[in-house]
């Protein structure tokens, strides 16, 4: 039996300087209520960190600058509408945010929380973006 292909999104790590400490922004998930990072499905005649960067504002209300290099990638498991599971591969690109605006199209669905890397790596559930807030604990600042 072949295995299923990997499903690919584009995410953010939205990191900005709050009461001078590097923080990364959390959102919930419609579905679960999990904290994770703002990501998306890649959308046609949008480069990579382009998709992320919307996501960021509909999920998130986020304005920023986003990098052009990912700060890395990560797998989860993603339930679909019709109730199967695929493996889903995000490639993550660090967001200096400039501002998080008052309203925003996802504002009603989700919760955000802006808090240090390692206070994110202890929320969320994904392993490999665990390692990645912690990393970003170690060093990564907002300006990238």
């Amino acid at each position: 039996m072949a295995r299923p292909k990997r499903r690919r999104q584009y995410a953010v790590l939205p990191l900005a300087e709050v009461d001078g400490e590097t923080c990364v922004l959390l959102l919930t998930s419609r579905e679960t209520g999990r904290w994770i990072i703002p990501k998306g499905w890649p959308v046609k005649r949008l480069k990579p960190w382009e998709t992320a960067a919307r996501e960021a504002y509909e999920e998130a209300g986020l304005l920023g600058t986003v990098g052009l290099d990912p700060v890395g990638t990560y797998l989860y498991d993603k339930r679909l509408d019709n109730g199967r599971t695929v493996v889903v591969e995000v490639t993550v690109f660090p967001m200096a945010v400039r501002q998080q605006l008052e309203d925003w199209p996802e504002r009603g669905e989700r919760r955000s929380r802006w808090v240090t890397p390692g206070q994110a790596a202890m929320l969320v559930e994904e392993g490999g973006l665990v390692d990645m807030l912690l990393e970003t604990a170690n060093g990564l600042s907002p300006a990238g």
